[in-house]
């Protein structure tokens, strides 16, 4: 029982850092707006150098992530990153066009110009948001894989988990998971239009620009998202059954996320209260003459609605990924998470999280607590 709880914590607390990398892409919406010819030269290293204040808290919690994932339910890591391994080696590389861009973009010597490098930005913008909306479609819609741990005593092949021949490239090609990889990118471009008029001062041209931007793509995003919902909660998923000790079978159930939805009530409470806040700050953001506050509310209610959906991919004995090719080979919050010495030493390290974040709050106040201007960008030293 103890193993078990531990096991459901761990889930809520990959789920926090998923709600809150989803928010933190808004980094890579404002990347995705860089190549736009309406924009000037100091609009667009206005808008370069607002992000890079906040671009390694996206490049982070994307590490912890994938990190607290690896420890807390490693044959999800060892199917997802070792098998579907053409997907993740995309993102990858998209994230570290970003890393290269912000440390090269305006450093002496740079012989290939700002441009190159905002293309750059540009490239980790769309397909950093897309991909990983199509990786964590994958909880929902499942994946082409298989499980045999028995394999690991094959000394000539101890691969206990198998993936498609494609290697996650078809997880691209299924139009649900791409229906949310484009949600995620609309979300986070919205959101990123709402942090510039937070952050920005001096330009009132840039501000009413970003009010069109999130117009248009908060727009977007609400279309596309009320079809994803649709398809989510219309579409069939597993249950996991014990059929005796040690033995576990996964039995199709018809609108089974709407039916978590149901029977896990804060889920549904988490969902409309941030489907509200994101909401409020959208459309105020858009009808007022000059309100800088939307980001918050709609990054607040993104959180919740992140943690909603991975709360009804785990929990309620529902597989977080389910295997198309051989539903046996599923995975669960249960057969796939460490041992309970590891998710115990893991979660007393788990304690210093407030203090993490209570520093990256401090951090994001202190290089924020004033917008940046034009003025800035022409007097300082250090721009990106």
């Amino acid at each position: 029982m103890l193993t078990y709880h531990l096991q459901v914590y761990w889930w809520f607390i990959i789920s926090l850092l998923g709600a809150i990398l989803v928010f933190l892409l808004f980094v890579q919406g404002g990347q995705s707006m860089l190549l736009s010819s309406k924009r000037n030269r100091m609009q667009i290293s206005l808008m370069v150098n607002s992000l890079g204040r906040k671009w390694e808290l996206s490049f982070t919690t994307l590490v912890v992530f994938g990190g607290a994932f690896f420890a807390s339910f490693p044959l999800f890591y060892s199917t997802s990153f070792g098998g579907a391994y053409w997907l993740w080696m995309l993102i990858l590389f998209s994230f570290t066009f970003q890393a290269v861009s912000y440390e090269f973009r305006s450093r002496k010597g740079n012989i290939y110009g700002t441009r190159v490098f905002d293309i750059l930005l540009f490239i980790n913008g769309c397909l950093g948001c897309v991909l990983l909306g199509v990786a964590v479609g994958m909880f929902f819609f499942g994946g082409e894989f298989t499980v045999e741990k028995g394999n690991i005593l094959n000394a000539s092949s101890p691969v206990i988990s198998r993936w498609a021949s494609t290697h996650g490239l078809e997880a691209i090609c299924d139009w649900r998971n791409l229906l949310l990889g484009f949600t995620v990118l609309f979300l986070a471009r919205s959101q990123a239009a709402m942090f510039f008029m937070n952050n920005i001062a001096g330009d009132p041209i840039l501000y009413r620009r970003n009010r069109r931007t999130l117009l248009i793509n908060g727009t977007a995003f609400v279309v596309l998202f009320l079809v994803f919902l649709a398809v989510l909660l219309t579409a069939v998923g597993y249950r996991s059954v014990s059929v005796s000790e040690g033995i576990v079978m996964f039995e199709p159930v018809k609108y089974k996320f709407a039916f978590n939805y149901i029977e896990m009530w804060w889920c549904l409470v988490a969902l409309v209260a941030g489907v509200v806040s994101v909401l409020y700050g959208m459309f105020r953001a858009i009808f007022s003459v000059h309100w800088t506050k939307g980001i918050w509310y709609s990054g607040a209610g993104t959180i919740l609605v992140v943690l909603s959906l991975f709360w009804v991919a785990g929990y309620n004995d529902t597989p977080y990924l389910v295997s198309i090719t051989d539903s046996a080979s599923s995975l669960t919050i249960v057969n796939s998470s460490s041992t309970q010495y590891t998710l115990e030493v893991m979660s007393w390290v788990s304690l210093l999280v407030p203090f993490v974040a209570a520093y990256i709050a401090y951090v994001w106040y202190k290089m924020g607590a004033k917008p940046i201007t034009p003025r800035e960008i022409e007097s300082a030293d250090h721009k990106y």
